[in-house]
């Protein structure tokens, strides 16, 4: 599973942020990694150098092998908590999309009794 961080000129992409960040996405999405090819992740800070509220923004993108693109949005008012909110989301978005992908794969065709022998 690969990461990939684009920030936008109000947040700097640090190595820092980019070692924490993985890590973030590792913990909450490691599950899938068999799943997944790639995580894009785009940091935002909505009010540039005003400081007030939920201004950071956080968007997850997971690329899953064979499926659509998923994608989350989270703002916070810190950019690690951003991570966290959308990395969470995502996570619960997976569970449940592949959740019942494997419960229809469990399941099989449909079986129909209309009495033809």
């Amino acid at each position: 599973m690969q990461i990939q961080l684009n920030t936008d000129k109000n947040v700097v992409g640090s190595d820092d942020l980019a070692a924490k960040l993985e890590g973030k996405v590792r913990a909450a999405l490691g599950r899938f990694s068999d799943r997944i090819t790639r995580v894009e992740v785009h940091l935002k800070d909505l009010d540039g150098d005003r400081k007030k509220g939920d201004d950071k923004r956080c968007t997850m993108e997971a690329r899953v092998a064979g499926r659509q693109p998923m994608s989350v949005t989270h703002e916070a008012p810190s950019v690690i908590l951003a991570i966290d909110g959308a990395s969470d989301k995502l996570a619960r978005a997976l569970d449940r999309s592949f959740g019942k992908l494997d419960a229809d794969r469990r399941s099989g065709p449909a079986q129909t009794n209309d009495g033809a022998s």
